[in-house]
């Protein structure tokens, strides 16, 4: 019996976010909207993320001994995650930089802080809390080492999922662990290099030749395209239609939903197609946690 459904290790940072009109030009000013601040990181929006649909989640992450790391920790307390892996101190929380503009999209810059600082031997410390999870996500704004310390560390039976954001280049023992390794687009085309022209079921298959057990490349509007080693088959996962507000935050409820579908025992296109439709439902809201939706809230098929 798993005490978690999910175990994420990741970042957690302060997200301060300004809407623009435009994004300025290299020596350009623009002016912007009051500064908003949200508890966010990628590890810390899929923990919540998670336990918002109903998993029991929780979070593995290093942050600062300072206002913003009491923040993100009682947001993650509050949503139900349980945060007895949440080390504090070494560095300031780390922060991010975020730009909305009217469409909803986003450009954001990521200072690590404390993130950078969230060790092999962290990971080491905390073995029976990864015992204890039926899947384990990871995603870059972490160590790479530490990423890697977390294939060796899990328990044999329990599943890896890694979104590598930001992309950089993937050692083959963290590859072979994948199942799946999900990227959106850009990510998918830095991992591939010079072959990226292919379009996406180009790049999945490509993706799954460099090792991962399977892969999920997120396509925004246009939902997902899956692609798993064991069936050779890539299947496109349809997205429902709606109006976004802010994309901050939504590939890691995506990312959530899809490790904890899979968790249950759900098949990946199954899994997928449940992922697109929270990814969908947040967008329609603003900041990353706050517009992660219950159960109850996700949009139909």
């Amino acid at each position: 019996m798993y005490d978690y459904d999910l175990l994420v290790v990741g970042s957690a940072n302060a997200d301060l976010v300004v809407g623009v009109e435009r994004r300025p030009s290299a020596g350009e000013t623009v002016l912007g909207s009051d500064l908003a601040v949200h508890p966010g990181g990628k590890g810390a929006n899929q923990a919540v993320a998670a336990a918002r649909l109903g998993a029991r989640s929780a979070l593995l992450a290093r942050v600062g001994d300072d206002a913003h790391g009491r923040l993100l920790t009682e947001a993650q307390r509050a949503a139900g995650v349980d945060t007895s892996g949440v080390l504090a101190g070494g560095a300031p929380t780390g922060v991010a930089l975020i730009t909305v503009d009217p469409s909803g999209d986003n450009s954001i810059v990521v200072s690590p802080g404390a993130n950078a600082l969230l060790t092999p031997g962290d990971i080491r410390a905390a073995g029976g809390l990864i015992a204890a999870a039926r899947v384990v996500s990871a995603q870059l704004e972490i160590p790479l080492e530490t990423v890697a310390e977390v294939v060796r560390t899990r328990p044999e039976g329990t599943r890896f999922v890694l979104n590598p954001s930001p992309p950089a280049p993937l050692p083959p023992e963290v590859l072979a662990a994948c199942d799946p390794l999900v990227v959106n687009e850009h990510e998918a085309r830095v991992l591939i290099g010079d072959t990226a022209g292919s379009g996406p079921e180009g790049w999945a298959r490509t993706l799954i030749g460099l090792g991962p057990r399977s892969v999920v490349i997120t396509l925004g509007a246009e939902g997902a395209l899956v692609a798993d080693r064991r069936t050779d088959v890539v299947t496109r996962v349809p997205s429902p239609r709606v109006e976004a507000v802010d994309t901050t935050g939504a590939g890691d409820a995506f990312t959530a939903a899809l490790a904890w579908r899979l968790g249950l025992g759900e098949g990946l296109v199954e899994a997928a197609g449940y992922a697109a439709r929270v990814g969908a439902t947040a967008v329609t809201g603003t900041g990353a946690q706050e517009s992660y939706p219950t159960a109850e809230e996700v949009v139909a098929p």
